[in-house]
């Protein structure tokens, strides 16, 4: 589902200050940006790439985009998604975003207007964070495996 209301947010931001560098993964927009690059889906590994190239990651409150930045050791700007504008088909992103305001590297806007005030005094976002540790590759091959019916014994 699009989340417009984020990508807009941002590329406001990019336009008032002349930031050229931003790039977004826009999904299904409907109107796309006109001030930050774009693609409207990345693979895995492109998606990961960017990640690892940023100084700052901002996203929806998804667990995987939360996960997947702190893995690498970058911090996060989330805004959650909402049902009631149907971003979403309910408002499990909000509940994510309270499970993580406390969580080093893990930056809440709970709206565009929030989201704003972030970008522009970016002292406020927590960049202290934990990188967090990766499985094992036996844990991953067995998870894998299991996903894939074939089970390891």
């Amino acid at each position: 589902m699009a989340f417009d209301r984020l990508i807009h947010a941002v590329d406001r931001w990019a336009r008032q200050t002349g930031r050229t560098d931003v790039f977004a993964q826009i999904g299904e927009s409907d109107a796309p940006p006109e001030y930050i690059r774009y693609a409207k889906f990345l693979t895995i590994s492109e998606f990961r790439q960017r990640i690892a190239e940023a100084d700052l990651v901002i996203a929806h409150a998804g667990t995987g985009s939360i996960l997947d930045a702190l893995a690498i050791g970058k911090p996060i700007l989330i805004m959650p998604r909402q049902a009631k504008r149907m971003e979403t088909r309910n408002d499990h992103q909000i509940a994510t975003a309270h499970q993580f305001k406390d969580f080093p590297g893990v930056s809440i806007a709970m709206d565009e207007n929030a989201l704003s005030d972030f970008l522009f005094d970016t002292s406020r976002i927590q960049v202290n964070y934990p990188r967090l540790p990766k499985a094992s590759g036996d844990i991953i091959d067995c998870i894998r495996s299991f996903i894939h019916g074939q089970s390891k014994t």
